[in-house]
């Protein structure tokens, strides 16, 4: 088996070396063998002596040395609505009950579903932020290693700035307008049974906005301004709206109606609608005025 020489693409210009052999290879070979590669000379960037953090630059031809990995047959999963695509940027519909990244007890999940639907691509596109399990909406993912850069620089600097979720809750909301919600939250309780909860911990920060009200029930429009675990349906919860189907805090049993509407950032905006029935026009309801 021969070694391979393959050259830096622009999408994966700026990453360290280790990250580009390891997208390049695959999760069969793992890191402390790529690291022992690069340690021992076996790896080359331009025919030179490398090291594991060096940035790639695109154009630049690396020396991979030959390697064996299991043959696997390629696991074939269903495919993601794409929503918005660009040369570093996708977002995608992600439905109700996908976990974001994989785990224990997960066969599936947003993350894998990228690797199958993008098995060709230089660098291939992962999430840039999570959605809880059962809440619906637009996932972004970078599709080169500097839209990814860009992606976690801005949830790192803005919080969740430029997320707007919808949520159906029990209970009439009768506040006009956007109304600021505030509270400190953290995670209580014994092992494995751990909930937030509001009174002390990290800030928590969102608005809210009616879009269509009853006695029983209310759509509401969600912006958040922090982004803690859990944070829309304890602020809501703790204040007698709990989500519809959000059995964990308070919420009557069924699928739970939490949706992530909306994310703009400095570079697109991207939407999805639920696919909840009777639902209003939405972007009618949209603020200009929104932030």
């Amino acid at each position: 088996m021969a070694a391979e020489f393959v050259e830096v693409t622009k999408q994966e210009a700026g990453q360290k070396l280790v990250r580009f052999l390891e997208r390049r290879v695959g999760k069969d070979v793992p890191r402390s063998a790529i690291m022992r590669w690069i340690r021992k000379g076996n790896v080359r960037v331009d025919k030179g002596r490398c090291k594991p953090f060096d940035l790639v630059k695109e154009g630049q031809t690396v020396r991979i040395p030959p390697y064996k990995a299991e043959e696997q047959q390629v696991r074939k999963l269903p495919t993601l609505e794409i929503i918005y695509e660009d040369d570093n940027y996708l977002a995608v519909c992600k439905p109700a009950g996908l976990p974001t990244q994989g785990g224990t007890g997960h066969d599936d999940c947003v993350a894998d579903r990228l690797l199958f639907m993008f098995a060709d691509a230089a660098y291939k596109p992962a999430p840039a932020h999570r959605l809880d399990r059962d809440t619906s909406g637009v996932v972004l993912a970078g599709k080169s290693h500097q839209g990814q850069k860009n992606l976690s620089d801005f949830f790192a600097e803005h919080g969740e700035g430029g997320k707007f979720y919808l949520a159906q809750v029990e209970g009439e909301w009768k506040r006009e307008g956007w109304t600021g919600l505030q509270d400190r939250m953290e995670k209580r309780g014994p092992k494995g049974r751990e909930k937030m909860v509001v009174g002390s911990g990290k800030n928590a920060s969102c608005s809210v906005r009616a879009i269509k009200t009853d006695r029983d029930s209310s759509l509401l429009m969600v912006k958040l301004h922090t982004g803690r675990t859990h944070q829309i349906r304890v602020q809501l919860s703790s204040r007698g709206f709990p989500i519809a189907g959000d059995v964990k805090y308070g919420g009557s049993k069924g699928r739970m109606k939490l949706h992530c509407l909306r994310i703009e950032t400095p570079w697109f905006t991207a939407s999805c609608l639920p696919d909840w029935e009777n639902l209003p026009d939405i972007f009618d309801h949209f603020y200009v005025d929104h932030d």
